[in-house]
Order: C-alpha cells, then structure tokens, then sequence
C-alpha cells in the first residue's frame, strides 16, 4: 500500500533509509525545520538549513522514487533567543515561494517560556499573513500537559484556520481537547518521549480517523523511519482493511498537505478491476 510520511527528518537520515522507505510503499514524505542537536548562532545557518531541505533533500529523495515536501521555522528550543529568531522570520517569506516549501513548522513550546510564546505568535502570525500551513510542536513529557493547554489559549486568541493547523506529539492525556477545538492532531511513533505503534492504534479505535496524522518524526536521536510501517501492521493485525490503513497513512495526509496546492498526491481508493477474459466468458 501507498504510505504518506508526513514528519520525516530527512537531513539527519541516510540514502539506505530512503530507499527502504520506496521498498515499504512510501511515496511522500514531509520535513519540518527542526533542532540540529545544538543552538545556532546566526540567521545565515538557518538560512543554509532551509535551502538544504528545500533545494538539495527533494534530489536525494528522487532518487528513490519519493516525493520531498518541507517546512521552514525557528524550531521553539531555539526560539528562545528572541533576537535571532526575528532575524530568520524577516527571510522565511522568500522561501514560501519555492515548489516544495508547504508551510510554518514546526513550531510552539519546548519549555513554554515567555520567548518562546513571542516567537511562536510571531511565527503563526505570519503564515496567515501568507496563507501558509501551520505545524506546532508540542514539548516533551513533563511539559505536555501545560505546553499544549497554552498552544490553544494562544490559538484561541488568533485569527486561524483549524482545519488549516497541525498540533504535533499528542498523547492519550492531550488529544482530546486539539481534535474537539477543530485542529488536525498528528501522533508521533518514537522511543521513549512520545508515542508507540500500539498506542496509536490504540487512539484512533477510541477517536476515530478524521484529523489525524500518523508520523514517525526519525532524525538524528534514537528513532526509526520504520515504525510508521509497524503501526501499519498493528492497525491490520485488527482486522481493519487495506482501504482503512489508506485512509489513515495515506489519504490523511494528502488531505491535510493537500491544502497547499503544491502538494499535489490525492487520496487514493482501491478498487477491484473485472478480470477480463472472465467477462468475455460469461
């Protein structure tokens, strides 16, 4: 089956990783900004950044077969240094233009301090003055709870589109509330901070299909591209169809992607084509 992964952190991931990705049925794969594992000093290295994985990362991915779309932001650990974050945001609009940049993200809280709420305004106030997609973060662990309460009271306060905004990293304690406000929520299948195979599949019997977004989020830390595969099998192992898994792998995301027109794979329905020399018998 055809699989969308739409949170992949392709520059931290090798060629062998892409091409076991074409093998499982992966067509697309989306990349947000992110955190490279340090703090960055100036808008230049940002800026670098965003030209890798909207020029160089789409090549390597064609290789294989695989569509590369991504997003551009200050990712919110480095949002605290409010000053650099301001310069980066004056270049961002000259990367909405390129053919494969699909939106903000992924930003919001890391600590949910003061810097990053001025930065994350900032950020969602300029996709609207752009019409840009917008993916939010949400933190790690011990910060879920609070994190994700403050994204929606900041939301809340915004002139936004929900079926336009992706809330990242929801957990069973913090999924309820994004999908009753309108938003599109995305579970992601990593060791340790976020969220198994079994557990996902676990959410979507007790919330159903509609706007939700499976991802396996792989970068540089302990993580695998392959655990979107895996919650495949555990989500057929329950005795749902090939169609349902589509639904959720792959047509959810081109659903959502699929509002900026650039994005341009469409959801897809199986169908059983009439065996032809059988037809002529009858």
């Amino acid at each position: 089956m055809q699989i969308i992964q739409p949170h992949y952190h392709a520059i931290a991931r090798t060629a062998q990783d892409y091409e076991r990705m074409a093998m499982s049925g992966v067509v697309a794969v989306a990349e947000p900004a992110f955190w490279a594992g340090f703090d960055r000093l100036y808008p230049e290295t940002f800026l670098d950044y965003f030209r890798q994985i909207s020029e160089f990362e789409p090549t390597r991915a064609a290789e294989y077969g695989i569509k590369h779309y991504c997003w551009v932001a200050v990712n919110p650990k480095e949002a605290e240094n409010p000053e650099l974050s301001r310069e980066v945001l004056k270049h961002m609009p000259e990367f909405y233009e390129k053919p494969t940049v699909l939106g903000v993200g992924e930003i919001g809280f890391h600590k949910t301090t003061k810097n990053e709420e001025e930065i994350f305004e900032a950020q969602v106030e300029q996709a609207i003055k752009y019409d840009q997609l917008i993916l939010i973060h949400t933190p790690h662990l011990q910060d879920k709870v609070r994190g994700t309460k403050r994204t929606l009271e900041v939301l809340s306060h915004m002139n936004v589109n929900p079926e336009r905004v992706w809330i990242d990293h929801v957990e069973e304690h913090t999924i309820r509330e994004p999908l009753e406000a309108g938003y599109w929520v995305g579970f992601t299948l990593y060791p340790v901070t976020k969220c198994s195979p079994k557990r996902a599949v676990d959410m979507l019997e007790m919330y159903g299909h509609e706007r939700i977004l499976v991802n396996s989020s792989a970068d540089w830390g302990p993580s695998d591209p392959f655990t979107l595969q895996q919650c495949v099998v555990q989500f057929r192992a329950r005795g749902y169809s090939v169609q349902d898994a589509i639904e959720i792998f792959h047509n959810n995301p081109a659903r959502f992607l699929g509002q900026n027109p650039k994005f341009d794979i469409k959801p897809i329905q199986l169908e059983t084509i009439e065996d032809e020399i059988s037809s002529n018998l009858v």
